[in-house]
Order: C-alpha cells, then structure tokens, then sequence
C-alpha cells in the first residue's frame, strides 16, 4: 500500500509517499480503508522535530471505511462507515482500536469526514470534559477560524451555550466567519478585546475561554472571564509563557486547565475519542457539525499541504484525499 513517511535528518524531516506492506489486523484491532485524511498543525512540528530515528508514519486523523475486524472484535463488520483518531492515518490502509473509531452516516462526503475526528475529540475536551460547560453560559473562542476553533464553536452551540464569542486578528477571517453565521466576532487587530467583550456580555465576561494563542492574549483573556470562569489553553500559537494576575486569580475564583494529549495514556486518549462519540453523534448524524474546507490535496501532494498550511492563510481544514473517488 502506499503510506507517508516522515524521514528524519539533521535539519528536520521530510515527507514521502511509499511502499509499505498492508498491515493484518489482530486480534482486537480494525483494519481501516483510509478515503481522506485531515492535516494539523501540529503535524508541522512533527516533521520538522524530527532529526535521528527511523522513519515515522504521518497523520493522526482519518475517514474510511471498515476493510477487515481482527478477533475479539464486536460490533463492526466490513463496510462501516468511520472516522478515526490515531497515528498513520495518511496512508492506503491504517489500523485502528475499536474505540478509537466513530461512526458517521453515509450521507457524510469522506473529505468532509475526515475533517472531524481530531478537532472534534480536541474541543470536545477542552469544552465538555474540561471547561465543563452548561446550558445558557457563554464562551469565548480564540483564533477561531482555525479547525478546532470553529469545532468549539459548533460544539458550544449544539450543547447549549447561550453566546459565542469568536476572535480573528485577520480582517478576512472575519469576514469569513460572519458568513459563516457566526455573530459575535470581534476583530482582535482593530477592537480592544476586554471592551468588546465586556460590551457584549453587559460587563459580567464569559464563562469559558478556549485559549489556542496563549501569551500574547493570555492577560485579557483572564480579565474577559467572569467570577467562576475556566480558561482552557490548548495551544500557543503566539507565546508560550504568560504573565498571570493572582489578584484576579484569586478574586473572581477563577480555574486555569491545560489541555493535551501527548501526556496522556493510550487508554485515556481513547477514552476521550468515546466521551466525544456518546455526546456529539446525535449532533453529527443530524447534520449540525461540519467544517468549512479550505483546500484538499491528492496524497502524493502532502509537502504542498504542509507548505500551504504553514502560510496560515486557510480557513477552516486542509485535507488530503487517498483516491479520486474521495474528493
């Protein structure tokens, strides 16, 4: 079949499509017949952290369909429909655990799919599990047309939040994201952040801040949380060090969570992919959560997608197609 890989050298790695073996499901895994893949940014750094070891399978996201169940494996059969989270998934044929699989009505094209898994499980985390959001609260979303930014969005809207807030800092992407029916967006180049928010939300804050950027608005994103608020960091798009206010801290009692998977158990990653799945399929098969596509790319094409992603001018997700009947 062929698979990306991820060549390590001593200035960063390089991407390669080649031949490598099917691999056989055993006993407790699924063998997935990858239709698309959907490219991260954290992908970016993968490749160019990569300087000694043997080549790495790429990608950690996937849409395919079931191609074979390995013993002991209930419930699934050839022909299933699925989206997965895991790594390899840029290739002809991943394996899979079962729990790491969610199911999607057919109805669903595969580039748009393959599109979900990962910044649905990620927002899902950083919202349900971690921001622990209820009906009629209010939630500020940073970088928000990013993939899992507008995944947060979606997510906050079908469980129920009562004001979404979305930040850009590019005129563009703002205009994007009001056609995209997102009402509240302010532009973090030209608005003062705190006022807008504090305009919007009759001076009280928001509840939950979804926090990719970190440093650069970590300070106002603090001062935009109401008493009680959650600030959830899941990245640090533009410093990783902050200067925090304990006075605020300590004064409006507010929580500070950091979010990731890297530090986390296998069984504990697919304990989030199932948390995900019992809340957000009903959502999913009625049509309530998709992405906007930026650009696909064929396989082969996988340096040109890392490249474009790298400009960040996209809006939305990047994704990369297995076959033409993908796309």
């Amino acid at each position: 079949m062929k698979a990306v890989r991820i060549f390590p050298g001593a200035e960063g790695g390089t991407l390669k499509l080649v031949d490598v073996p099917t691999p056989v499901p055993a006993a407790g895994q699924i063998l997935v017949r990858v239709r698309a893949s959907g490219l991260n940014r954290g992908e970016i750094n993968i490749v160019k952290r990569a300087r000694e070891g043997h080549p790495l399978p790429a990608g950690v996201e996937f849409a395919g369909e079931v191609a074979a169940v390995g013993a002991e494996v209930a419930g699934w059969e050839p022909g299933d429909r699925v989206i997965g989270h895991g790594n390899g998934g840029q290739a002809e044929y991943v394996l899979a655990d079962p729990l790491a699989l969610i199911r999607v009505p057919g109805t669903l094209p595969w580039v748009q799919a393959a599109a979900l898994p990962n910044v649905l499980i990620t927002a899902h985390d950083a919202l349900i599990t971690n921001g622990q959001l209820k009906p009629g609260e209010t939630v500020l979303v940073n970088a928000a047309s990013s993939g899992i930014g507008l995944a947060a969005i979606q997510i906050a809207r079908a469980m129920g939040a009562g004001m979404v807030i979305a930040t850009s800092r590019s005129a563009a992407k703002v205009e994007q994201l009001r056609q995209l029916g997102i009402e509240h967006v302010i532009d973090i180049s030209r608005q003062d952040l705190l006022e807008a928010v504090m305009k919007l939300t009759g001076n009280r804050g928001v509840d939950i801040v979804i926090d990719s950027v970190g440093g650069t608005v970590f300070e106002t994103n603090l001062q935009c949380l109401a008493v009680k608020g959650r600030l959830v960091n899941i990245g640090r798009l533009g410093s990783s060090t902050a200067a925090i206010n304990l006075e605020l801290l300590w004064l409006r009692r507010l929580k500070l969570i950091g979010v990731t998977f890297r530090t986390r158990t296998e069984a504990e990653r697919l304990a989030c992919v199932q948390a995900c799945a019992n809340d957000l399929v009903p959502h999913l098969n009625a049509g309530r959560l998709s992405l906007p596509i930026d650009r696909s790319y064929p396989l082969e094409d996988i340096a040109q997608a890392h490249a474009y992603m790298e400009t960040d001018q996209h809006i939305g997700k990047i994704v990369l197609t297995v076959d033409q009947a993908s796309a």
